[in-house]
């Protein structure tokens, strides 16, 4: 009929901006996966990260589907979400950002496939970030989830970068049309 439940128990049209940030981070934990299954073809050591992303991204649903306004004391307990993932994201970000090269101008998703398709990863959580901040301002989730969804995205390109040097593929570099 159109409607389904939060974790909460409460019914909600599927058209909720709570269903719609659940599918968002649904997407991404798939295009993840997708580049770790490239990223595992091509040996890459980061493969076991893009698992516990993964894992935590699980964790960023629940707390997705335990809307504030409607959680007792029990449900937000098991569905807290700390900031330590995000410190633990901040850590990667800087252990691989220090094996590149400065970036000088903008690049395209290019690089190899693996490479892309944690480009295509990075789009897809930068959708997702912005379907959940307008629950974190609504105070229907933990702002902590936002804060991990925008480091991702950092960590997603960075990775990306890292994945393309270590293949050896070029990146694409953007070069402004002459119109």
């Amino acid at each position: 009929k159109g409607f389904s439940s939060t974790f909460t128990g409460e019914r909600r049209p599927k058209g909720d901006r709570i269903f719609e940030a659940l599918g968002a981070t649904d997407e991404l934990s798939s295009a993840i996966g997708l580049a770790g299954e490239f990223s595992s073809e091509k040996g890459h050591t980061f493969v076991d990260q893009l698992h516990k992303v993964q894992c935590m991204l699980q964790d960023v649903g629940s707390n997705l589907a335990t809307p504030l306004s409607s959680a007792r004391e029990a449900h937000r307990k098991r569905t807290s979400f700390s900031e330590r993932p995000v410190l633990e994201l901040e850590q990667w970000i800087d252990s691989y950002s220090e094996q590149l090269p400065p970036l000088r101008a903008f690049i395209l998703p290019s690089g190899g496939r693996s490479s892309a398709a944690l480009h295509l990863s990075r789009a897809v959580c930068r959708r997702a970030e912005r379907c959940v901040v307008p629950l974190v301002q609504a105070g229907e989730a933990d702002p902590n989830v936002a804060k991990y969804l925008n480091r991702l995205s950092d960590y997603l390109f960075v990775l990306a970068r890292y994945a393309a040097m270590k293949e050896g593929k070029e990146e694409k570099i953007y070069i402004k049309s002459e119109l």
